[in-house]
């Protein structure tokens, strides 16, 4: 840094160094980078740590302070190198490199050894003045040049069928079916998160790749250095933007929910039908109209609908029936109902036609932190005071069904909604996590929601792919759509078991063989997703709808529901890598294989956890109807088939058979109606529960430890007290498993932690799985070690 040392130096060797002291005064270093001034730009680049740089550009005719409602780090940029040559400076933390002409204020970055990872286009900052609510600000565009070959993921949910966004156009704009998520995700390690809540147009093209904001002050973008690894990225991100809080464990299990049970006699006895029926059920779903079927009382937050006359009752029902209850809220009130009066009171208020379409339904500004206040306080009054479980917010884009552009001029606690329209969903699921947490620590947040945003992980959300039609495209496209929001850094998402809308394809409904085939695929693909629930309009969804045991549907259907119990510790130790390792459950095959370059653009199939191989079943195969008004039978005379790409870099154990096969091919699986291809990775360690009707039931019961031979592999089990937060103050225990595949041997290393209600001493079946033992959902008769375990290493030889 010669600029500072001049004023060291003697006279004599002054004039040595003019020039070049001229030439570092065009940046200066910070306290978290440096800042560089242009002719027209001032460019800001901070250290949030060694590997999240952010770059911050404005105009310097308007330089604008911005609190981002994204970000919850703070800068701290540890140790930092400074240099400069030929007109560029480079500022350096020991993973990271930042280089900024400082002519033209181009960024580009590169890894500690100088590889490069992602550079600006020369004059790729552009900013449009405009008036916004008669405000001056810009229309703010950057453009990037992304390396050839290179794959491009994330940007939120789409329903387009696409992985890889090389070549594409995305509209990030909230709607029902699409998450506008500005974060994109490389395969060269690296993401880029835009922080801009306006509408923003994505493109990739020849001429190069580019966020273009509506609205925006300045261009203000982070750079997230994975160090190579897809899952570095998403620590990154979340590093960033806050890690994903623990679940319940419950909510694992089986949701039921339909548009919608009519009454508390009606949705208290599905519950009593699934325990009637031995089919587990963990959670079930009370959906609109709760309030009344008036419009005027939309969203009251209060049973007033005659049909749930004691609803206290309903819920203590249904705890005693050990399941659990979630309610659809909304963020939109009626002019009748009482949250509705004081807010419009006190304007907070938005004027745009939402659903359903009433001038006298509006939408609340839940960028107003006493907006959400008040908001909480009538859900907490009317329904969490009765012991709720679980919110289902419906409509958080926010639903609106005029015009956009006549939307936008809506004025927002922090602007224009026009300027703000993204960042909704966040706040307001930001508004009832915070306010439920400061209620009470014993009961976990969990909510489901339609929309999303960058950092709601950090909300204790689920979200869902909102209203999609019963379709098998539609099915298919669930997969990106799924495994694009977890590449963006969103762990949790999960879909309406056989679509919402039936009635175009399926006008007889769950009495139609070919519907029935179409949900029972879809749930098949859920039972290996984050959240397994069945939900739609226009038909009933229940298990007994589909038939009696014995029948096809209900037998399938059943398989996986049991499957899925089954699967507790593996599902639940999982959750717990998400929150405390930035873990990720739906993993696009990129993620585990990116030196496969069959898989770069594979949306077919995906990894669940470090341990499945899913390819859900696509398309029709045993009902062929050529007439959706008259419905067929299915025909199970032929057993047919799919592909499945086994990714090179691993052998792969079939779930049902326990065949071995070697990864880099593509096989044909036989599908029967009750077999999703399922494969193991070789070295997985499988920690698989009892059969239960409920999460909880049989806490006592040995565990089943399935060993996949073929490579080496380990596990950590995890368990808490389930349903608190006090696993934040260390109340969790760990188990670590490990298999050396040479030995054949399983160590069980020492438990590390405590809490209270933990099992001082367990038993585990160990099994190691081959094509005749050890497969499927049960194997109660295949040969097992039994090992006794109190807490201290052991090991058992296979």
């Amino acid at each position: 840094m010669t600029y500072l040392l001049t004023r060291f130096l003697p006279l004599a060797g002054l004039g040595l160094l003019l020039s070049s002291a001229a030439h570092a005064q065009q940046y200066q270093p910070t306290a978290t980078g440096l800042r560089v001034s242009t002719d027209s730009l001032t460019v800001e680049v901070q250290f949030y740590s060694p590997e999240i740089v952010r770059v911050l550009k404005q105009p310097r005719a308007k330089e604008t302070a911005k609190k981002s409602l994204v970000v919850v780090q703070a800068p701290a940029p540890g140790k930092l190198k400074y240099s400069a040559k030929n007109g560029q400076v480079t500022i350096s933390s020991p993973t990271t490199q930042v280089v900024v002409n400082e002519k033209t204020g181009q960024v580009s970055f590169r890894t500690a050894q100088g590889q490069p990872l992602l550079s600006e286009q020369a004059l790729g900052s552009r900013f449009t003045a405009k008036k916004d609510l008669n405000t001056a600000t810009y229309r703010v565009r950057q453009l990037f040049q992304l390396a050839p070959g290179e794959a491009v993921y994330g940007l939120g949910q789409h329903q387009d069928g696409h992985l890889n966004y090389r070549g594409q156009e995305v509209l990030l704009k909230q709607k029902n079916l699409d998450i506008a998520l500005p974060v994109l995700h490389s395969s060269r390690g690296y993401g880029v998160l835009w922080d801009n809540y306006s509408t923003t147009k994505f493109t990739d093209a020849a001429a190069g790749t580019v966020f273009d904001s509506e609205i925006g002050d300045c261009v203000d973008y982070y750079l997230l250095n994975g160090q190579g690894t897809a899952d570095g990225v998403v620590a990154r991100y979340r590093q960033l933007t806050g890690q994903a809080p623990m679940f319940p464990r419950w909510t694992l299990g089986f949701w039921q929910s339909k548009e919608r049970y009519r009454s508390q006699n009606e949705t208290v006895g599905v519950v009593e039908k699934y325990r009637a029926l031995g089919v587990p059920l963990d959670g079930i779903v009370q959906d609109w109209q709760y309030w009344g079927e008036d419009n005027d009382l939309w969203n009251d937050m209060a049973f007033n609908n005659p049909g749930f006359p004691n609803p206290q009752a309903m819920l203590d029902r249904v705890h005693a029936l050990h399941a659990h209850q979630m309610i659809s809220i909304w963020p939109s009130f009626g002019r009748k109902s009482k949250p509705y009066q004081e807010l419009a009171s006190k304007d907070m208020l938005f004027d745009f036609i939402t659903w359903p379409r009433t001038p006298h339904v509006k939408v609340y500004d839940a960028f107003d932190p006493a907006a959400r206040d008040i908001y909480w306080k009538y859900l907490n009054q009317g329904i969490f005071k009765l012991g709720m479980d679980a919110w289902w917010m419906d409509a958080t884009e926010p639903d609106q069904l005029q015009p956009f552009d006549t939307d936008d001029d809506n004025e927002t606690a922090l602007g224009s909604f026009r300027k703000m329209r993204n960042a909704y969903p966040l706040v307001t699921t930001g508004g009832v996590y915070e306010h439920q947490r400061q209620a009470t620590s014993d009961k976990r947040v969990f909510i489901l929601t339609r929309s999303a945003f960058a950092g709601q992980q950090r909300n204790g959300t689920m979200t869902w792919s909102g209203d999609v039609d019963s379709r098998w495209d539609v099915l298919a496209k669930q997969i990106p759509a799924a495994l694009s929001l977890s590449m963006a850094g969103l762990p949790y998402w999960n879909c309406d078991i056989g679509g919402f809308f039936p009635n175009g394809q399926y006008p007889k409904g769950v009495k139609d063989p070919a519907f029935q085939e179409l949900f029972t695929r879809w749930q098949q693909f859920a039972a290996f997703t984050p959240m397994m629930r069945a939900h739609g309009e226009g038909t009933p969804r229940e298990i007994y709808q589909f038939g009696e045991r014995g029948s096809w549907a209900f037998d399938a259907q059943a398989k996986y529901i049991d499957l899925r119990y089954r699967l507790l510790p593996y599902l639940y130790s999982n959750m717990w890598s998400v929150t405390s390792r930035a873990g990720t459950l739906l993993r696009a095959l990129p993620m585990d294989f990116p030196q496969d370059a069959k898989v770069a653009d594979l949306s077919t199939e995906y990894l669940f956890g470090p341990a499945f191989l899913v390819r859900p079943v696509t398309e029709a195969q045993y009902v062929n109807r050529p007439d959706k008004n008259v419905p067929v039978p299915a025909d199970f005379s032929q057993t047919k088939n799919v592909e499945v790409y086994l990714p090179t870099g691993a052998s792969w154990v079939d779930f049902w058979t326990g065949k071995r096969q070697a990864g880099g091919q593509t096989v044909r699986r036989e599908t029967p109606i009750d077999v999703l291809p399922l494969y193991v990775r070789a070295g997985s360690v499988l920690p698989l529960g009892p059969r239960q009707q409920y999460t909880g039931e049989k806490d006592g019961a040995p565990l089943e430890i399935r060993v996949y031979p073929g490579a080496n592999g380990e596990f950590t089990l995890y368990e808490d007290e389930n349903d608190n937060y006090n696993y934040e103050k260390g109340a969790f225990a760990t188990i670590r498993l490990r298999w050396n595949d040479k030995a054949r041997q399983l160590t069980f290393y020492n438990r590390a932690g405590s809490f209270t209600g933990m099992q001082q001493a367990r038993t585990f079946r160990v099994i190691l799985v081959d094509e005749q033992h050890g497969t499927g959902v049960g194997a109660d008769d295949a040969p097992a070690k039994e090992v006794k375990y109190a807490g201290k290493q052991t090991s058992v030889k296979l």
